[in-house]
């Protein structure tokens, strides 16, 4: 037999929450560009130094940054995940320019 209780979680006359679809899918999104197709995801700081594909400076702990993979790629989706790679956030945005 159910509750005779109201839940207090969202009284029934307060408005409803829009849904957060960035974190609801934690920050990951598609792209499309010129040199394929990509999961990307932001990233707001790390515990770990990583080495950005494109300036190959190291990618601090604490900095924001990018983590991305192709999905277009020989192998398929796997195989990109496998190879993701972390980007400084402008490095990313200007990748285009470096090939």
């Amino acid at each position: 037999m159910p509750s005779k209780r109201r839940s207090s979680k969202r009284p029934y006359a307060a408005d409803h929450v829009p849904l957060d679809v960035d974190r609801a899918t934690g920050g990951r999104r598609s792209e499309s560009a010129a040199d394929g197709e990509w999961v990307v995801q932001r990233i707001r700081s790390s515990d770990k130094t990583y080495v950005c594909p494109a300036c190959r400076q190291e990618v601090t702990p604490g900095t924001a940054h990018v983590v991305a993979w192709r999905t277009d790629g020989l192998g398929g989706p796997g195989a990109g995940l496998d190879g993701r790679r972390h980007w400084h956030n402008s490095c990313w945005q200007r990748r285009a320019n470096l090939h």
